[in-house]
């Protein structure tokens, strides 16, 4: 199953970091340039984890998903419960941890194409699309860190929208 990583260090302790990566509304779209929409399922106000999402991706692609994991400051996880027909399976992990004066934000998905006959060579090119998307979505994500309306809304209330 192939494997995308990225990382970032951001100026902002652990716990801010996690809050900031875990915003949403209008506030997460001005540094998640992922998404075009997001938003918790079957009546969720916060994140947590067996918490079900809603996420539009700016192409139109979407997908619902899980939290399996979510222990601020350190980690989060999640799983695609269903999404776009060319995954088979879609995970991922961000984790948050202290270095220097700062954070260091690492952020990792698997997953796995279908059809199964065509999954050689479409989880090749899954690897380099699916890599540079993480790479500017954590780029994005250190900007919110750096954007003082994010920071305030994070900050207020541990990245849920008002």
């Amino acid at each position: 199953m192939p494997v995308v990583e990225a990382s970032v260090w951001v100026p902002v302790p652990p716990d801010e970091a996690f809050a900031v990566s875990q915003t949403t509304g209008a506030v997460r779209r001005r540094w998640d340039v992922f998404i075009r929409e997001q938003h918790f399922l079957d009546g969720a106000t916060a994140a947590g984890r067996g918490v079900r999402t809603f996420t539009r991706h700016r192409l139109g692609f979407s997908m619902v998903s899980r939290y399996v994991s979510y222990a601020p400051p350190t980690n989060v996880g999640m799983t695609m419960e269903r999404g776009p027909w060319f995954f088979a399976k879609l995970g991922g992990g961000w984790r948050f941890t202290p270095e220097g004066d700062g954070t260091r934000a690492v952020w990792k998905y698997n997953f796995s194409c279908r059809p199964a006959w065509l999954a050689p060579i479409a989880e090749r090119i899954g690897s380099a699309v699916l890599g540079r998307e993480i790479r500017a979505r954590i780029a994005g994500f250190a900007r919110g860190c750096a954007d003082p309306q994010v920071r305030a809304q994070a900050s207020r209330n541990g990245g849920a929208a008002d």
